[in-house]
C-alpha cells in the first residue's frame, strides 16, 4: 500500500498499472489533479494470498483539503502483490 501511495505522489503511472491486478486494471490513470499530503494505514489483514488494507490518504485540490478513506483488496500471484479494488466505508 505504501509503495502505491508513493507512486501516486511521484506520478509513477507505470508502477501503479504494473501493481494493479489485470482483472480490474484500467487502461490509463490520470495523476494530474491532487496534491497528496499524507497516508495513514489504519488496519491490515492478510490471509494466505489475499489481504485487505484500510487507509486514509489526505490530499488537496484547488486549495481545499480532502480525505480518501478506503479498504483496499490485494491478491498475491507468483509472489507479487496486486491491487484488486477498494470500498469506501461509511
Amino acid at each position: 500500500m505504501r509503495s502505491r501511495y508513493a507512486a501516486y505522489v511521484l506520478k509513477l503511472d507505470s508502477y501503479l498499472l504494473a501493481t494493479w491486478h489485470p482483472s480490474t486494471r484500467p487502461s490509463s490513470i490520470d495523476l494530474d489533479t491532487p496534491k497528496w499530503l499524507g497516508l495513514q494505514v489504519r488496519h491490515h489483514h492478510e490471509t494466505g494470498d489475499t489481504a485487505t488494507v484500510e487507509f486514509v490518504a489526505r490530499y488537496k485540490v484547488g486549495g481545499k483539503a480532502h480525505r480518501l478513506h478506503e479498504v483496499s483488496r490485494f491478491i498475491r500471484e507468483d509472489g507479487r502483490w496486486y491491487y484488486v479494488d477498494g470500498e469506501f466505508p461509511g
